[in-house]
């Protein structure tokens, strides 16, 4: 059966424990439904909490909900349920969601020491890098989401949706379908429902084969994390940096080094991905070796280069006056 594979290949993720609390993101999707039963067969029920999101933008809204109360009592899982209500400078509704969603979920996964767990599918994965390739194109959009970042875990990624869907089958588990999804508002949902169909019509396997590339590209990019490591001097609490490099070692390193390093600064004193400051590397490679000299990394961040020595730091510079 379906199911028996889909529990097999999660348990060898290792994502998802016996006994290991874990906060599951239940949206009422198919996809979620089976990640809160999966984590309910490995976990068990004690240890899996659901978090709902009632964002209240649409009139399934509320039936959403009363499913999920619904699940959570069949599976005997508590239940948590957000209700926000959206700001009015809230301009990016989907960033929005994403921070409504994932800010409630991080507080209460650092309350019981749980993982956070999404229902992210491979499905999703390629649809991911091929957005992000169009969008941002780096090699950042190549690699696609982690199956584990910090606390976040995606135990389905190497699932695809069919397999959610035959998972909610057997196992007799309904589902609400989200009607935006079938839409064409979002970008998203225009790489799934037209170039992920268009790219299969070149060639069967285009969906296997962005996942099998993504996989190839993680593994050498944990090489080039370690060649880029290799190149950094650590000192913690410098001017909020925790990273540095002499800038003519930076400039005497092959240029896609180069632009790693800058990149890696970038990010650690930002804390996540800041886009396109690797682009900047041969700029950075000209600031001047006396004195102190700046360069905006974009994102509020810059790089300070300090008597020829390069760090990265939050741009704390009050906005200029209209």
């Amino acid at each position: 059966m379906e199911a028996d594979r889909v529990l097999e290949q999660v348990r060898a993720t290792g994502l998802l424990a016996p006994a290991a609390p874990v906060v599951v993101l239940l949206s009422g999707g198919r996809d979620s439904v089976c990640l809160l039963d999966v984590a309910v067969e490995v976990a068990g029920a004690a240890a899996v909490t659901a978090l709902h999101v009632n964002y209240g933008l649409r009139v399934e809204a509320d039936g959403d909900e009363r499913y999920c109360h619904e699940l959570c009592e069949r599976l005997e899982v508590e239940l948590q349920v957000e209700r926000p209500r959206r700001p009015a400078t809230a301009h990016n509704l989907q960033a929005w969601a994403r921070d409504v969603r994932y800010a409630p979920a991080a507080l209460t996964a650092q309350e019981r020491d749980a993982s956070i767990a999404a229902g992210h599918t491979a499905d999703d994965q390629v649809e991911t890098i091929l957005y992000r390739l169009a969008s941002s194109p780096s090699r950042r959009a190549l690699l696609g989401m982690r199956a584990r970042d910090g606390r976040l875990v995606r135990p389905l990624l190497q699932i695809t949706r069919a397999q959610t869907t035959a998972w909610c089958r057997e196992r007799g588990l309904a589902w609400r379908d989200d009607a935006t999804n079938d839409g064409d508002a979002y970008a998203r949902n225009r790489v799934r429902r037209a170039l992920v169909p268009a790219l299969e019509s070149i060639h069967p396997a285009a969906a296997a084969n962005v996942l099998r590339t993504a996989a190839l590209l993680r593994d050498e990019a944990a090489v080039l994390d370690e060649l880029v490591e290799a190149q950094l001097t650590r000192e913690p609490g410098a001017n909020g940096a925790g990273s540095t490099i002499a800038l003519e070692r930076l400039a005497a390193l092959p240029p896609a080094l180069r632009r790693l390093v800058v990149q890696r600064l970038a990010d650690e004193v930002a804390g996540r991905p800041v886009a396109g400051a690797a682009r900047h590397a041969d700029e950075v490679v000209a600031l001047r070796r006396t004195g102190t000299a700046m360069l905006d990394l974009g994102s509020g961040v810059r790089a300070v280069a300090e008597r020829g020595v390069l760090r990265a730091e939050r741009d704390v510079s009050p906005p200029a006056r209209a």
